[in-house]
């Protein structure tokens, strides 16, 4: 694959045939996966893998499927590397009767989506789409998600690995491929197996335009904070009812409203994040996202919680405060930086596909987070995904295609370079 060459492959076609089969995961679920139908998918990826040639195709009882992509190169020592994606969406959006609209050749118009005509991509509010006139933009119909949220990087991976079967003479080493259920519900490595995947590095394919390399997340914790009282017939409660549900509501009253919140911060600003309630006279828990792109930054935000907690608590007598913290994951560039050349060789892959780098940090995590702690590095590369989790969502066919290509032109660095 020369340096700049716009490849055609099967991407396309594979995407909008993975996008119809619905795969959203599901939360609270005492299964894994969380939903059965995502191993619809994962099976059929497994015959398609097959089909292409990757004979060590399979998946296991978790859901995950694995295979390889043999080494073409004569070199003794490149190690494998593995590509990943997952094949669940979101559930804050149906996936079900997905029907893809390949909008050709698209000229800046706002797109309406024809199921809905309220629901409109405005070209104003999607800065992404200046640079996609004259490309193939492709959406869902209007009412559901369309599932390039992570279908694009699931298609681009099985497009790539069926290029490099067919072209032998690219020099390469062992590619490992995965993809896994439950991404969205925070289950996505639960069971994954660093060891049978025996790559030394990987990269997700979950990432959104043309370019984008991420190597830096949140940190994020998880807090509930309780707060007991006592409940008695409110007709003799008198010096003796203490309402929980005020001492959370004080408690929630008192945090900062300028700053250190989603809807105040932005860039590497962290912030808390009250999102669930449960509430009755007698108990009452505030449960609350913490997020800081350090992890002592998380620790000062929890003792600020921790302080506002036990304010309110003293502030209404008879009420007492307890707290469970709980690790969700924590920034992957600390583990990226001890491993400098996995994102240096993927800034070369790019800049081959003739594509500008792009880094920003990512206002959240992803599976690739939890994997660079259990021992593999994994920065996150784009698929071209945008509005991700809405029925606004869109990819670039031609996004797409350079995605395949950074994969083929990754591939290629690391055998050059070992």
């Amino acid at each position: 694959m020369p340096t700049t060459a716009a490849v055609k492959t099967s991407v396309v076609e594979r995407f909008l045939r993975y996008v119809t089969v619905d795969t959203q995961s599901a939360e609270g679920s005492s299964t894994y996966p969380s939903t059965l139908k995502q191993l619809v998918l994962l099976d059929l990826l497994v015959k398609e893998l097959k089909q292409i040639g990757l004979v060590d195709a399979s998946r296991d009882e978790h859901g995950y499927v694995m295979a390889t992509i043999p080494p073409t190169t004569k070199k003794p020592n490149v190690p494998a590397i593995g590509f990943l994606a997952h094949v669940d969406t979101s559930p804050e959006m149906s996936g079900e009767n997905v029907k893809p609209i390949v909008h050709r050749d698209w000229q800046g118009n706002d797109i309406v989506l024809p199921d809905d005509p309220t629901a409109v991509i405005r070209r104003a509010e999607n800065p992404d789409l200046e640079s996609q006139i004259g490309n193939d933009i492709i959406t869902a119909s209007g009412t559901t998600l369309l599932g390039a949220d992570n279908k694009a990087g699931v298609a681009e991976i099985v497009a790539a690995a069926e290029y490099l079967m067919q072209h032998p003479e690219i020099p390469h080493g062992a590619l490992r491929l995965g993809f896994t259920p439950d991404e969205e519900v925070g289950g996505g490595t639960t069971h994954f197996d660093i060891k049978k995947f025996g790559a030394r590095c990987a990269y997700t394919m979950d990432g959104q335009g043309r370019g984008v390399l991420e190597i830096e997340t949140f940190s994020a914790d998880a807090m509930t904070v309780t707060f007991q009282g006592f409940n008695t017939h409110p007709g003799f409660a008198k010096n003796r009812m203490v309402n929980s549900i005020k001492v959370a509501a004080d408690f929630i009253g008192r945090l900062p409203r300028g700053q250190l919140s989603p809807e105040t911060t932005e860039g590497r600003e962290g912030f808390v994040h009250p999102y669930v309630v449960k509430a009755s006279v007698e108990k009452t828990s505030v449960r609350l996202l913490i997020r800081d792109f350090s992890t002592p930054g998380l620790r000062d935000k929890e003792k600020l919680l921790e302080t506002l907690a036990h304010e309110a608590a003293a502030a209404w007598p008879g009420a007492t405060v307890t707290f469970a913290l709980e690790e969700s994951y924590r920034n992957m560039r600390e583990v990226l930086d001890k491993h400098p050349q996995v994102a240096d060789y993927a800034r070369e892959a790019i800049r081959r596909a003739g594509l500008e780098v792009r880094e920003s940090p990512i206002r959240g995590g992803t599976d690739g987070s939890r994997l660079s702690f259990m021992g593999l590095p994994t920065p996150n590369l784009f698929a071209g995904e945008q509005n991700f989790h809405s029925r606004y969502e869109w990819v670039s066919a031609q996004d797409m295609e350079k995605a395949v290509e950074v994969i083929v032109h990754l591939s290629r660095v690391w055998e050059e370079r070992s």
